[in-house]
């Protein structure tokens, strides 16, 4: 009698995680092993147009009460519930050629798409490619920048704000590009409009930058990227950037991402390009996730900039510990950041300079 009971108990667990694999709409349906299965024989089927998005929101409080202490993208709001971005992705592939369209729509849209007015605002990416053989694609249009560990979406970073490395740029890049893949390495060379222009202002220079990058898959746990992004703006200024990104999977539930990038820029004096002048930036990520519904990561970092070159004349020191709480595509984020600086460039509750600045978050994303 048990063991029918168990018979019967297991067919109807297998009967009804069938059902939900079938319905759910995040999870990938795995095809059976079974050889002997007609339908493991038959190549997968992709659909023509896939349709996703995010939606998120937050509310921030500083320690202080000073909205003036946040310096990084995406967070300006204080003491108040704040709305993010609507996004939605479409993305058409045919047998070589492919397109995407992807739109966003709130402030953090506009603060990404800062360069651009009114509805072209809401244009986070817009291209696209042509495959002619298996590792070789063509893209042209506008696309987020290579650059970097974190990404303008919300729901792919583990940290709901956003780092000093990433907020200093660049975010887009509009051009031609070509991706190849040989074995473990990937090359992938361009030409583009100067950083975050979609399209360049009336009246200046029109010249063109020069990206490129170098991926390694060493291992299934461990990638590296090296990227380049160079050339002159359109206020005939000289910038130069070199970025190196790198994941780490120490095991299934602990790994490390890093970042490190250097930016040389040269000033225009109004008869020449100035000497060089720098900013740096260096990050770890680390991220851990005992089960499915939890995670936690430490994101660290320090950035420089004692040359004045975004304005900051001094070094800081970021430390942020995020908590996501997951549930389907739904991701619950409470986050602390503490912030320390060289140089005074905090306010306190008495509006004075101070070296610190501490600040609390909560943001809700969905992603579909």
């Amino acid at each position: 009698m048990l063991r029918k009971f168990f018979a019967t108990g297991s067919l109807l667990c297998v009967t009804l995680l069938s059902f939900a694999q079938q319905n759910s709409s995040i999870e990938k349906v795995t095809p059976p092993t079974d050889s002997t299965a007609t339908v493991a024989d038959e190549p997968e089927k992709k659909p023509a147009l896939t349709i996703s998005g995010s939606a998120d929101t937050y509310f921030k409080y500083d320690f202080a009460k000073q909205g003036s202490n946040n310096r990084t993208s995406f967070t300006n709001a204080n003491n108040t519930f704040a709305l993010g971005m609507a996004s939605v992705k479409f993305e058409h592939a045919g047998d070589k050629v492919s397109a995407v369209a992807d739109l966003g729509f709130g402030p953090r849209a506009m603060e990404f798409a800062y360069n651009d007015a009114g509805i072209f605002a809401a244009v986070k990416q817009l291209y696209v490619s042509y495959a002619p053989i298996e590792n070789l694609k063509f893209t042209a249009g506008t696309w987020a920048t290579h650059v970097g560990y974190e990404l303008v979406d919300p729901q792919l970073n583990r940290n709901y704000s956003m780092s000093y490395m990433f907020t200093n740029g660049p975010f887009t890049h509009a051009g031609i590009k070509a991706d190849l893949t040989v074995g473990k390495s990937g090359f992938m060379v361009g030409i583009a409009n100067p950083t975050d222009y979609r399209l360049l202002p009336a009246g200046q220079i029109e010249k063109k930058f020069f990206i490129a990058q170098y991926s390694l898959a060493a291992t299934d746990g461990i990638k590296l990227y090296a990227n380049f992004v160079g050339g002159k703006n359109p206020d005939t200024s000289v910038v130069n950037q070199f970025d190196f990104v790198g994941t780490f999977a120490v095991s299934k539930k602990f790994n490390i991402g890093v970042n490190a990038t250097l930016n040389r820029s040269q000033a225009w004096d109004g008869s020449k390009n100035e000497d060089a002048k720098s900013w740096w930036g260096a990050a770890a990520y680390l991220n851990l996730d005992p089960s499915d519904v939890f995670g936690l990561t430490l994101r660290s970092e320090l950035f420089d900039d004692k040359d004045g070159v975004k304005g900051f004349g001094t070094s800081i020191f970021a430390n942020t510990l995020s908590a996501n709480f997951r549930v389907g595509g739904f991701t619950f984020i409470p986050e602390l950041r503490i912030e320390s600086a060289g140089g005074s460039i905090y306010s306190n509750k008495d509006g004075a300079g101070t070296k610190s600045a501490a600040s609390f978050l909560l943001a809700a994303v969905y992603k579909f």
